[in-house]
């Protein structure tokens, strides 16, 4: 017991709960895991090597009806591209939308792609500063308007 004493001694304990998850941290969660991806692709592709998104997934045995966990190959949407002024684009999605970043500008020009990695650990650090929250917020309605449906009209 003495043991445990001495080493908890030396850190800094307190008495906290985990308080609820809000709707815009759990966004901005998303949106990192997402981001961390592009970073890993945009590592690879500086290094030169292949990058693949590997997802893990439960999946029935049709012999012995066991699940298993099974490695399957998933699909993979990079963000940035090659503009017609031979500048590197690269524009933030949330879902499917790409997400406005200032009034009327939708993606970020880089010189060349070893700028890529760094300008995502940016865009990174404004999403965990939730620098984003409005425009997630804002594709998520854009989503979700065209999940509803459509009233006909009077006749």
């Amino acid at each position: 017991m003495t043991q445990q004493t001495n080493t908890f001694s030396k850190l800094k304990l307190v008495a906290l709960q985990a308080g609820p998850k809000t709707l815009a941290m759990t966004r901005r969660e998303r949106l990192t895991v997402k981001i961390d991806v592009q970073i890993a692709a945009a590592k690879a592709l500086v290094e030169g090597s292949t990058f693949v998104l590997r997802k893990q997934k439960l999946m029935q045995d049709s012999e012995s009806g066991e699940r298993k966990l099974v490695e399957k190959i998933a699909r993979f949407k990079q963000w940035w591209w090659t503009a017609a002024n031979s500048k590197v684009a690269l524009a933030v999605r949330y879902g499917q939308k790409q997400i406005e970043l200032a009034k009327g500008k939708n993606c970020i020009e880089l010189d060349s792609i070893d700028e890529l990695v760094s300008t995502l650990e940016l865009v990174k650090a404004a999403v965990l500063a939730g620098e984003l929250d409005e425009q997630m917020a804002a594709a998520v309605a854009v989503q979700r308007a065209g999940f509803k449906k459509k009233t006909k009209g009077a006749a």
